[in-house]
């Protein structure tokens, strides 16, 4: 990997405007041999630097295999998030990394696959979803539960329904208020998990979201049969150096932003609930 401190400039191909808040860049390096040796797994992420403003971490969303333009999907909450509205075609923005551990894709082929999302956090596990449909026959059942506070709220309505369609997949939306003709269930996602068909005692899970809604589909993954170890979760904490110097994203002995984002259940069951951690 290149200098971790150094960002190289990207140039937005694209923007995506995915909901009222939220929208997608699609990058491409400047620099023809910088692109051509970027590689990451699905669930890294990129520190993504807007000049004059700041920079933030940004988990990439696109497929491994696709060498022509990495993605971001990007949320509006702040100052910086705020000033990348403002990007459009041909703009350009320092892009620094892959950094972290993502997905256990490798632990992952020839079982089921429950993808399990919260919010609007969904993106750390989009590239996951994208990944197995693309390499289908190196996976079993495919199950995607995915929960929203609104309905409004379900960003990439449209890839639900088409991950729906695909083979030995089930897709379960949950939605805590529903508008007219919403189609799927009104209430929690974790209230869905009776429904959820997959061979638990070989089922690797990816979850990601609010951490109260990732302890409640714990307790029923765990009644399910799932293994301890078959859980893997991404965690979100205040990255801001990417390479563990500045110790704001500290989970205990641990750095979200180099030992994980993604870490397996084991590893942070001691501290997950706790106030504070």
């Amino acid at each position: 990997m290149a200098d971790p401190h150094v960002p190289h400039e990207a140039e937005v191909v694209e923007r995506i405007q995915e909901s009222p808040t939220i929208f997608t860049l699609r990058l491409r390096f400047t620099d023809p041999a910088r692109h051509a040796a970027f590689r990451f797994e699905p669930g890294q992420f990129n520190m993504l630097y807007l000049y004059g403003v700041g920079e933030i971490p940004i988990s990439i969303v696109s497929d491994p295999r696709d060498e022509h333009l990495f993605d971001h999907t990007i949320r509006v909450v702040g100052r910086v998030t705020k000033g990348f509205t403002q990007l459009k075609a041909g703009d350009r923005l320092g892009v620094r990394g892959p950094y972290g551990r993502g997905w256990p894709l490798r632990r992952a082929k020839g079982r089921d696959v429950m993808v399990v999302t919260g919010g609007l956090g969904c993106a750390p596990v989009v590239s996951v979803i994208n990944y197995v449909i693309r390499r289908r026959d190196d996976f079993r059942r495919l199950v995607i539960m995915q929960g929203v506070k609104h309905s409004d709220d379900l960003i990439w309505r449209s890839q639900y329904s088409l991950w729906s369609r695909q083979r030995d997949t089930q897709v379960l939306v949950a939605a805590d208020a529903g508008a007219a003709l919403w189609p799927w269930h009104i209430g929690r996602v974790t209230e869905l998990f009776d429904r959820v068909l997959i061979d638990a005692a070989r089922a690797v899970v990816m979850m990601c979201g609010p951490e109260g809604m990732m302890r409640v589909a714990i307790d029923n993954l765990l009644h399910k049969g799932v293994p301890e170890d078959g859980i893997y979760l991404s965690m979100e904490r205040s990255m801001q150096c990417a390479v563990g110097l500045c110790g704001h994203c500290q989970y205990g002995g641990k750095f979200a932003c180099k030992d994980g984002p993604v870490f397996a259940y084991p590893e942070v069951k001691p501290l997950f609930g706790i106030r504070g951690f």
